[in-house]
């Protein structure tokens, strides 16, 4: 397997179910490569269709070859409600150094809740192919 750095563009989401029934939903991602995890911001009362627009980096160094995503959201006085999933096969990015913008269908206990959207790009170790 290929070494570099992962670069995750987190775009938004759409079509998530909604589990608050008296004001929008606060979600936020937790991204997790192997040990490596990042959170996003929260998109405050952003509800079923959030928007983050941010990058991540991750080291790649070993054979681990997913990424997952989880999507949660943020409450005040209760523990944060887990939305769904979605784990993401890392192959094409890393052997093609790069997939544009695209939908990941997101998870929970098998039932499609949502869609993610994100870009990657692989940077590979000592430059560019």
């Amino acid at each position: 397997m290929p070494r570099g750095t992962l670069e995750v563009i987190l775009i938004g989401a759409k079509g998530l179910h909604d589990t608050d029934f008296f004001k929008k939903m606060d979600p936020y991602v937790i991204l997790t490569y192997k040990t490596q995890e990042h959170i996003s911001s929260v998109a405050k009362n952003a509800g079923s269709n959030p928007r983050w627009n941010e990058s991540f980096l991750f080291t790649v160094a070993d054979n681990v070859a997913e990424l997952n995503l989880r999507l949660m959201d943020k409450d005040r006085f209760t523990r944060d409600d887990f939305l769904g999933e979605t784990i993401i096969h890392l192959g094409p990015v890393l052997d093609e150094y790069s997939v544009p913008e695209t939908c990941y269908n997101v998870v929970k206990n098998q039932n499609y809740c949502g869609e993610i959207r994100l870009a990657l790009t692989f940077h590979p170790e000592g430059g560019y192919y």
